[in-house]
């Protein structure tokens, strides 16, 4: 019977037979034998069972004996779940189970930075001269520093085991000390496959994968893990096409792949969003008859989800069932956030056993980036409150950005003064959201001072800067900024240009956008738009014609969209009419473009072509869609709608802004009234332009800031009105999300 059943154990390839050998030992009463349910655990470990059934394995049996303890603290640790190790081993110590000096070595590894304590406990025990214990400490003041007392163990050893020797690399790696690391390798007498395969991996590491590459290329023997290491060195620093072509060389060596290397190749498949390179990678993997693992699953789910096939993505993941590990989910949150269902990303959220820092990314950038940036910060805010995980540079850039897109200041300072309180470290990629999302606040002034802070600057750093150099009209200030560009050594990219062009076009520069549209090789249909746009703004109306029909590509909505404004600035009809027609075409759902022509039309008291566009929007179905004015005020964020009434100082804000356009009329002020859509008397048409949510916004500002502070409102749609104030200063508006800043002066009596 035993040895059938040994028999069995040694065949094991997938969960349903580690479930077939469990039902065998309890039909032959062996479910209580720590000696066989130490075999089973151990199996499970090699096959990655899920933690639930492993979990029940082991509570079944009444007294664990210290063997099948390490079983399990082995398995555990295996699959990272570090406090669970503690957890057990503490259970353990009630049990009066006294340890071995088998146990000592997977609670350092778990153990990580506090394993510091466990040495001094080792040390007690007389265990400190086992050779596996000894690595174990040396490795792990290796892995987690100092790296002088992992250096300093290793000197005191006087018999050094290849193990020790590779441990000593890998950490001389790990901290950057790549000449030790060079200096160990070749003083060692004698080295093994971890040896050379910890040179692939450390050159890896600091992208020198030439260098990775020659050492593979001279290793006398190679294992799988290898193959892996130069694989992922290639895959991690975005040589993919690299990656295939070995992987390639390595089937061709006859070196069977296992599930490291399939999740390597799968997930640098990813990034390709190939749908064919799926149907590739799956059937490489039904011809080679894979087992196909929790890991590889994960692998070709996130995979299917960055090529656009969401419903194969979720059948891999109702698939994989109870094995739905941490990683799967978050890559089912992201791929549903990528198509902006949201609802279904937060209820997978909301059901996670355990989530982190990814889970919240991925979450909070699915906010964000889906133009729900009051929810981004909502969640950002309950991060904070639970404490766990600590939010990384990939939070702060999406808390940073959803601050921008709301233009709260307030919370975005708040934002910047919890990443220094975090000691979050940032990358360029911080430093640009910064720029980011001050310039999005119109507090241009931090912007600049964030820009001029950062030591290297990058492209995205000139392009963020330079745009919104454009938004606030300072033109000559973003040219000097592509000169400089120049001088740092950073070549201007499309971006770049369209930032400069838009500058030019918002301050009226014709002559400087036309040097600076001439000097672009190939300028692309973006570059057109801006440069139609700049004549059209100019009044330059029969040479924007002519560069649209001179264009040598087929022209977009942006610039159609761009003639289409000139015609209603400028108040000529036909030429919006001919720009309307074709925008029609390309986009039929676009509100704005209707609302446009009937700008057009109203201006030029034309009311039966505004009827006709208000019909013709009916019939089509299109929707205008509601513009929305924010403020913010003591951490919240108040929303606006022309002449609502909803807000809870709604009368307040009605009476206060009564009072100010009497003020303002005293003043000169008159409403520009061209662009009500409608045959109304004209004080009716006043009172309509009155209430627009942008003035609501203002009001309500006016009404609880302090004088001499600073207003900002934040408005979704495009306007392209002056707005008047209490003292008559304000930036113009240009783009949409745009931050308007409004300072209320110290003396004003509203």
């Amino acid at each position: 019977m035993y040895s059938s059943l040994i028999s069995i154990a040694k065949k094991l390839s997938s969960h349903e037979h580690l479930k077939q050998l469990h039902a065998q030992m309890i039909l032959n009463s062996l479910h209580q034998n720590s000696f066989w349910v130490s075999l089973l655990i151990t199996k499970c470990t090699r096959l990655n069972a899920p933690s639930s059934y492993t979990n029940l394995v082991f509570n079944f049996v009444q007294y664990p004996t210290v063997s099948l303890y390490n079983c399990m603290l082995r398995y555990l640790s295996h699959l990272g779940a570090h406090h669970e190790v503690t957890a057990l081993f503490q259970k353990m110590l009630r049990a009066e189970v006294r340890p071995d000096a088998f146990v000592y070595p997977i609670l350092i590894k778990s153990a990580e930075k506090s394993g510091i304590a466990l040495h001094a406990h080792i040390f007690k025990l007389g265990y400190i001269c086992d050779r596996i214990l000894s690595n174990g400490i040396m490795a792990m003041y290796a892995k987690h520093g100092p790296i002088e007392v992992a250096r300093q163990l290793f000197d005191e050893m006087s018999d050094r085991a290849v193990a020790d020797w590779n441990s000593m690399i890998s950490g001389c790696w790990r901290w950057g000390l790549e000449i030790e690391a060079l200096r160990l390798f070749d003083v060692m007498p004698q080295r093994n496959v971890i040896t050379w395969t910890c040179m692939v991996t450390g050159f890896s590491r600091i992208k020198n994968l030439e260098r990775a590459r020659w050492y593979f290329d001279v290793m006398p023997q190679k294992s799988v893990v290898s193959w892996n290491a130069m694989l992922s060195g290639y895959a991690q620093n975005g040589f993919k096409d690299e990656a295939f072509k070995l992987f390639n060389e390595m089937l061709d060596a006859g070196v069977h792949p296992d599930d490291r290397t399939w999740t390597i190749i799968i997930s640098s498949s990813s990034s390709h969003g190939d749908a064919s390179l799926v149907e590739l990678l799956v059937g490489m993997l039904d011809a080679k008859k894979v087992h196909v693992n929790p890991f590889i699953q994960t692998a070709l789910l996130d995979m299917s989800a960055k090529c656009g096939k969401l419903e194969a993505a979720r059948d891999i993941f109702d698939e994989l069932g109870t094995h739905a590990n941490t990683a799967a989910r978050n890559a089912m949150i992201s791929a549903y956030a990528r198509v902006g269902d949201l609802t279904s990303a937060r209820d997978l959220f909301g059901q996670m056993p355990e989530r982190d820092i990814v889970s919240w990314n991925s979450m909070i950038a699915g906010y964000a980036q889906n133009g729900q940036s009051p929810q981004a910060i909502e969640l950002f805010k309950q991060l904070i409150e639970v404490g766990h995980p600590k939010p990384d540079e990939v939070t702060m850039v999406s808390a940073l950005s959803a601050c921008g897109h709301l233009g709260a200041l307030e919370l975005g300072n708040w934002v910047v003064d919890f990443l220094s309180k975090a000691d979050i470290k940032l990358s360029i990629s911080g430093y640009n959201s910064m720029i980011f999302m001050y310039s999005k606040c119109g507090s241009m002034k931090d912007a600049m001072r964030i820009f001029k802070e950062i030591n290297l600057r990058d492209v995205v750093s000139y392009n963020t800067i330079i745009a919104a150099l454009a938004a606030h009209g300072d033109a000559s200030e973003a040219i000097k900024l592509v000169s400089k560009m120049g001088k740092e050594g950073i070549k201007p990219d499309r971006l770049t240009f369209i930032g400069v062009l838009t500058a030019c076009s918002h301050a009226g520069l014709i002559q400087e956008g036309r040097k600076v549209f001439e000097s672009i090789n190939c300028p692309s249909v973006d570059h057109y738009a801006c440069m139609i746009d700049l004549l059209g703004r100019a009044g330059e109306l029969d040479e924007a014609l002519r560069l649209l029909e001179n264009m040598p590509m087929e022209p977009h909505a942006g610039v159609y969209g761009s003639l289409l404004n000139a015609g209603r600035i400028h108040r000529r009809v036909e030429l919006g009419e001919l720009a309307a027609k074709k925008l029609f075409e390309l986009e039929p759902n676009n509100s704005g473009n209707y609302v446009l022509l009937s700008n057009v039309y109203a201006a030029a008291s034309r009311w039966k072509d505004v009827e006709r566009v208000r019909e013709y929007m009916k019939q089509k179905g299109v929707v205008k869609a509601t513009g929305w004015s924010l403020a913010e005020y003591d951490g919240k964020i108040h929303k606006f709608i022309a002449g609502d009434r909803s807000h809870e100082r709604s009368k307040e804000i009605f009476g206060f802004l009564s009072k100010l356009r009497q003020k303002m009329r005293q003043s000169g002020y008159f409403a520009d009234k061209d662009c009500v859509l409608s045959d109304i008397e004209e004080e009716d048409k006043e009172e309509m332009v009155g209430v627009h949510s942008e003035k609501l916004a203002i009001s309500f500002a006016l009404l609880v800031s302090k004088p001499g502070s600073v207003i900002r409102v934040v408005k979704n749609l495009r306007i392209f009105r002056i707005l008047g104030t209490s003292n008559g200063t304000i930036w113009p508006a240009y783009d949409e999300g745009m931050v308007y800043p409004y300072l209320k002066d110290k003396t004003t009596k509203c």
